[in-house]
């Protein structure tokens, strides 16, 4: 019988960077195999689209036996495109440091250029998921293959128009998957749910499920505890 994963109430962290230190919030969960990091459009934060769309994942995913990183700019309504890539990467060297598995990167708007570039660049990186994206600083997209990449757009978008995600959609390579929302602004709001579940599937598709551990062959006790990451 499987232990159900035991979740961590969001942990304040400061990552480090050569371009200096970055914010984030970290769901750890015990044991994880993979985890999500996150982050937002050009103003920043930790709760991104769709009304808080990011924190509302920690428990599902959690339940999935998957990590949240959910990571801030540096540098916030005028950041370089690279300075973003550079946060993003530094939190991926972060999650290696603790051996927390493959990493799925999401970004809303900006935040979607941004995961797309720092995937490119990351061997640890598994797949990729753009919301809203732009499409300025991804033309090399068809190099992330075969790293997965989820690309969601509202049709009725009227400051980057899902034209943009088609655009990458038709430059990148499978595996790759577009999907468009009636309805639904930059934002994502008006359809939080929809989002929400297209991002669980996708994990789920992903990540490989977590193996259960072998029967005990002796002793009293079922299994042992993994060791909790550094801090």
């Amino acid at each position: 019988m499987n232990d159900s994963p035991s979740t961590q109430a969001a942990l304040q962290v400061t990552i480090p960077s050569d371009r200096g230190p970055i914010a984030a919030l970290f769901h750890d969960c015990e044991p994880a195999h993979g985890t999500v990091l996150t982050v937002a459009g050009l103003s920043g934060g930790f709760d991104g689209p769709a009304n808080g769309l990011y924190g509302d994942l920690a428990d599902a995913l959690s339940q999935r036996n998957i990590a949240l990183l959910r990571l801030d700019y540096r540098i916030k309504r005028t950041g370089p495109i690279d300075d973003g890539t550079s946060d993003v990467l530094a939190g991926i060297h972060w999650l290696q440091q603790r051996d927390r598995g493959p990493v799925l990167l999401v970004g809303h708007s900006y935040g979607g250029a941004i995961v797309v570039r720092a995937g490119l660049r990351s061997s640890a990186v598994a797949g990729v998921a753009a919301l809203a994206t732009q499409t300025a600083g991804i033309e090399d997209v068809a190099q992330l293959s075969p790293r997965s990449l989820l690309l969601i757009h509202g049709l009725a978008d009227d400051r980057l128009p899902p034209g943009l995600s088609h655009a990458v959609h038709a430059r990148a390579r499978e595996p790759k998957s577009l999907h468009l929302l009636e309805g639904v602004g930059h934002s994502l709001r008006e359809q939080p749910d929809a989002v929400r579940s297209l991002l669980l599937n996708w994990c789920d598709e992903t990540l490989p499920a977590l193996e259960p551990p072998p029967p005990s062959t002796g002793g009293m006790t079922e299994g042992t505890a993994s060791p909790a990451p550094p801090t």
